[in-house]
């Protein structure tokens, strides 16, 4: 009896447990979700097939992307409905549709934001209209990060790489993942601040090494050590400043200073397609690191020009654009500068 109690015991533990894994088994799909899949099985082919995805055709993980990318497609939807102008940011299928935002979260958006002070300072007169600082050669290329939250290492060694080069040393690609093993107050990729980052780079005055030689591998590895003498730049100073209210003064920082370190609420980046975001995120929701290279004021709407680290073929080739005036999506929460 005591043995057939055990079994018992044991199946319902096995079921319970199983059932959590396995949340979207097939015969638990209900008719109004199996109907939905089938209008979208066209799409979603077209998606696995662009985006070279492999899952188990019928498999309960198809089924389970199928149905995220089903709900990207609704969300598509209700998303684009705000974005009536010409040059309104849009929403669709890309890299990210076969996430739960959840997932997408817990991958992609690691990075946390410290309180920094007001910008005490005046706004800059006589700014261009339009400036970019691509426009001076002095802009890395687009990365990728992968499935790692290092968005803030990305945006720390991206502003060092530029100010090196604006100092008139040749653009070179530094090493992340340096920054990613070796920064002790962040988590690797695990999440971390732009803030803690530039703080670690200017206490302990670590040269970066060039990414060849310590190329980037997006997991969290053991800090490798250099030489002083081995590295190519260290960070003398950084300020890191809320803009919240003061963008023009935003404006005349990154003319004066080079390409800022900033944190934004990217939570509707999953869908991003490209054009200028004018609503859908918040500020004071900082979870996502990012490097504004310059601006546009010159049209109907003015729009900060910012690097993401999510590849090329996420946004307008890896860029985003997002409304100036109004801190949109949180882009003047919090700003760093870099001195080299």
């Amino acid at each position: 009896m005591r043995v057939s109690q055990s079994y018992v015991v044991i199946v319902v533990v096995v079921e319970t447990v199983s059932s959590l894994v396995s949340p979207l088994r097939c015969h638990n799909v209900s008719a109004d979700t199996r109907t939905r899949l089938k209008s979208s099985e066209v799409g979603f082919d077209s998606f696995r097939e662009k985006f070279h995805r492999r899952y188990e055709d019928n498999g309960e993980e198809s089924i389970r992307r199928q149905l995220y990318f089903q709900n990207a497609t609704d969300r598509h939807a209700r998303l684009n409905s705000f974005s009536t102008a010409p040059q309104s940011a849009k929403y669709g299928i890309n890299q990210f549709s076969d996430l739960s935002q959840r997932e997408f979260r817990d991958l992609y958006l690691r990075a946390s934001a410290d309180r920094v002070p007001l910008f005490p300072g005046l706004k800059t007169e006589g700014l261009p209209a339009r400036f970019d600082w691509r426009d001076k050669g002095v802009v890395a290329p687009v990365q990728n990060q992968q499935a790692c939250g290092s968005c803030w290492a990305f945006s720390v060694v991206g502003a060092m790489q530029s100010v090196h080069a604006i100092g008139g040393s040749q653009l070179a690609q530094l090493s992340v993942q340096q920054v990613l093993d070796c920064s002790f107050q962040n988590e690797g990729c695990r999440g971390g601040s732009p803030v803690r980052a530039l703080n670690w780079l200017k206490q302990t005055r670590v040269k970066l090494v060039p990414q060849s030689e310590y190329p980037y591998k997006a997991k969290t590895g053991i800090c490798h050590f250099f030489p002083q003498s081995h590295g190519v730049v260290a960070v003398k100073n950084f300020t890191a400043h809320d803009f919240s209210g003061q963008e023009e003064a935003m404006m005349g920082h990154l003319v004066e200073h080079g390409p800022l370190a900033a944190i934004v609420d990217a939570v509707s980046w999953q869908d991003y397609l490209g054009g200028i975001i004018q609503h859908h995120c918040s500020s004071q929701r900082s979870n996502h690191a990012v490097l504004v290279v310059g601006y546009n004021t010159s049209g109907d709407l003015p729009y900060w020009i910012v690097q993401n680290s999510w590849g090329t073929t996420w946004g307008n080739e890896g860029y985003v654009y997002i409304k100036i005036g109004g801190n949109v999506c949180g882009i003047a929460d919090s700003v760093a500068a870099v001195s080299l």
